[in-house]
């Protein structure tokens, strides 16, 4: 596989003395836990300070490649504090000061130089960095990243032993992968890896050409964690696939034995599934909310209306004519003046410093909200996958099964981003945009 032209530009000169003003995490913050997965679009900061909010251990950011990240302009909002890399005409990626001790920066890479470069350039507002080796898509795939560094096993282990040797000691280092179709070859994979010195290994329990509908083969992950016991080390080894929330995350790690559970499609449509009671009827206790905050912190519209379209939980109070209308004044705005009738006063800035609140009263570390396994595990734990939600890392139509498969990704008019990263969002506002994000929600409601 053909590897990508280098970058020029510099390297960002790396501080002497890193300004850490929170406990720096280890291998066991990543432990008795239940976090959120990396995702394309539905991972943006919004998302990702809900989830916080209702008991998220840990929160993953949607990947962004390092070339992407390198030729990205850092801007600080000086009112509200938020971070953003912004490209061209957009910013790629944002983040806030107050996520950052929860907070981990996926980056997509097939180049030890150049990932080592963008960790860099990213690692004062983040606390840790995680190397994507498991995303099918394209966009990932056809460069040679993500889950095609599963066949290039020596190229991925030399980036994560490079990113641990450049990065300080108090960011982490972690790595995402998918299972392979042989569950020797898996293990020997992940021997590797944890040889890397990482602090923490995510496994996907689908291989590369999996589908979302196909069941998380969530049974294999037990013999993992016993290879990495037997290994002597002490990394966490976390569980991704058919988790449904903070509940379910008990069940999967009573079969698996994980670490920690991931939870990717449930909190796509419900970021407060970390709870132990998580929200119901969120046309009215989260959307409204979701999009003040989405405005406040000038998140694009675009983006926002996409995250709030995925909402889905049981209706209690809410009737179905009402929610109903809900989506159809969503799929109809064109921007945030657009939903004001139904979201009420732009009070962004409230739910701001309420969720800001509520994360700064957490322990920080030590004495987190964890998810307790039981001494025995089930002997036939039942395996459920969530219905009626697409699997944001998922292949899409165009995903290679083969080395052979030369899909071109699909035009940023249609897909909302450009060839460099995967994490669209602002200047998306052409009609074609609106008339198939109209048909998706259509979709969605039936």
């Amino acid at each position: 596989m053909s590897r990508r032209s280098r970058s020029f530009s510099p390297a960002p000169r790396s501080p002497k003395r890193p300004r850490i003003d929170h406990s720096p995490l280890s291998s066991e913050d990543f432990k008795d836990g239940v976090v959120l997965a990396p995702m394309v679009r539905s991972g943006a900061l919004p998302t990702r300070l809900f989830a916080l909010k209702h008991g998220a251990t840990l929160v993953w950011g949607p990947e962004m490649v390092d070339k992407a990240i390198l030729h990205a302009e850092r801007v600080v909002d000086p009112i509200t504090g938020v971070v953003s890399y912004n490209g061209k005409s957009r910013a790629m990626f944002t983040t806030h000061p107050v996520e950052k001790p929860f907070f981990i920066y996926q980056l997509g890479s097939s180049d030890p130089e150049l990932a080592v470069q963008a960790a860099k350039k990213v690692m004062s507002d983040v606390s840790g960095i995680d190397l994507n080796c498991g995303c099918p898509k394209p966009f990932s795939t056809h460069s040679g990243m993500g889950a095609a560094l599963l066949t290039n096993p020596d190229l991925l282990c030399s980036i994560l032993t490079a990113l641990r040797r450049e990065m300080p000691p108090h960011i982490t280092v972690s790595a995402k992968i998918r299972l392979l179709p042989s569950q020797q070859d898996t293990l020997k994979l992940v021997e590797r890896i944890v040889n890397t010195g990482i602090s923490a290994l995510t496994v996907h329990c689908r291989t590369r050409n999996m589908r979302d509908r196909d069941r998380a083969m969530i049974e294999r992950l037990g013999e993992i964690v016993d290879h990495v016991r037997g290994m002597g080390s002490n990394i966490a080894v976390i569980e991704n696939g058919d988790c449904l929330g903070a509940e379910d995350a008990k069940r999967v790690r009573e079969t698996t034995g994980a670490h920690s559970v991931m939870i990717a499609r449930a909190a796509e449509a419900n970021p407060s599934c970390f709870s132990r009671t998580p929200l119901q009827d969120v046309e009215k206790t989260l959307a409204p909310a979701y999009i003040r905050l989405g405005k406040y912190l000038d998140n694009h519209w675009g983006l926002t209306k996409f995250c709030v379209a995925q909402f889905k939980a049981a209706h209690v109070s809410v009737k179905k004519a009402d929610a109903v209308k809900f989506r159809q004044a969503l799929a109809q705005a064109k921007d945030y003046a657009g939903m004001e009738s139904v979201v009420g006063s732009w009070t962004g800035e409230d739910e701001f410093l309420s969720i800001k609140e509520a994360i700064e009263a957490r322990p920080i570390w030590g004495a987190k909200q964890s998810v307790k396994q039981s001494p025995t595990p089930a002997k036939e734990a039942e395996v459920r996958t969530p219905q009626g939600t697409h699997n944001p890392e998922s292949p899409g139509s165009g995903a290679p099964f083969m080395p052979g498969n030369r899909h071109q990704p699909i035009p940023s008019i249609i897909s909302g981003h450009d060839a460099l990263t995967p994490t669209p969002g602002g200047g998306i506002s052409s009609p074609r945009y609106d008339i198939l994000y109209t048909f998706s929600a259509f979709i969605m409601n039936e």
